[in-house]
């Protein structure tokens, strides 16, 4: 007795590869929505064991008002706060930049802020490195929003301040990029670029073999049969 042997068709052969080539082009996609999906949770508990340093570099500052102790309004241009109005960065290192709001530079140095958040310490440098001065203020509020601190021109007299409001902005530092480091960011980006298109790509290719497999089969079964 002879046994049947089943041998596979030409349709079911290329189905099977049309699946296989899209089973394979939605991996990367698939990939990349998990690790969306699992990234906000740790992004939220990165943010809610922030330090008050991490807060203040956590993005650039621009002076945005300015108060009296009675809570009224100072022009920015007032005299008695016309000297802390600018752009402010405050780098992770635990350097400084700030411009005035001209761009034209201002102070440079070392930042550190007290554990509790209650105080900004700036030790401004020349461009030799030399301390220049220390100065440290109070600070009334700290947080991804807003960064304020107290000036007070005569200690001998503390109830009359200003607090100085800051607010984060997306001004670029105003500091020159050299060639070099512009040309290296530009390569970053479009290996980001690249790297994000990936998933699509993979679709693309997918949905083109499945469409080359139905055309090859549609045309396989328009051909009249030599079979009896």
């Amino acid at each position: 007795m002879t046994k049947n042997r089943i041998v596979p068709t030409r349709r079911t052969m290329i189905t099977a590869s049309v699946v296989t080539a899209v089973a394979i082009s939605l991996a990367p996609t698939a990939s990349a929505f998990a690790a969306e999906t699992t990234a906000a949770p740790v992004s939220s508990i990165s943010a809610a064991v922030a330090t008050p340093s991490d807060v203040l570099a956590g993005t650039p500052w621009e002076t945005t008002g300015a108060v009296d102790q009675d809570e009224n309004n100072v022009p920015l241009t007032d005299e008695n706060v016309a000297n802390f109005v600018g752009w402010a960065y405050y780098n992770t290192d635990g350097t400084f930049t700030m411009y005035n709001l001209d761009d034209t530079p201002k102070m440079q140095g070392d930042w550190t802020v007290s554990a509790d958040g209650s105080e900004r310490i700036l030790l401004a440098k020349d461009t030799n490195g030399d301390v220049l001065f220390e100065r440290a203020v109070p600070i009334t509020e700290l947080t991804p929003e807003e960064f304020t601190y107290r000036v007070i021109p005569d200690e001998a007299n503390p109830e009359v301040y200003y607090d100085i409001i800051h607010t984060p902005t997306d001004h670029a530092e105003p500091a020159a990029t050299a060639p070099d480091d512009s040309e290296a960011a530009s390569d970053d980006e479009d290996l980001a670029e690249t790297g994000n298109a990936g998933p699509i790509v993979a679709l693309a290719a997918g949905l083109v073999a499945l469409v080359g497999g139905v055309a090859i089969y549609v045309t396989r079964r328009m051909r009249p049969s030599n079979q009896a």
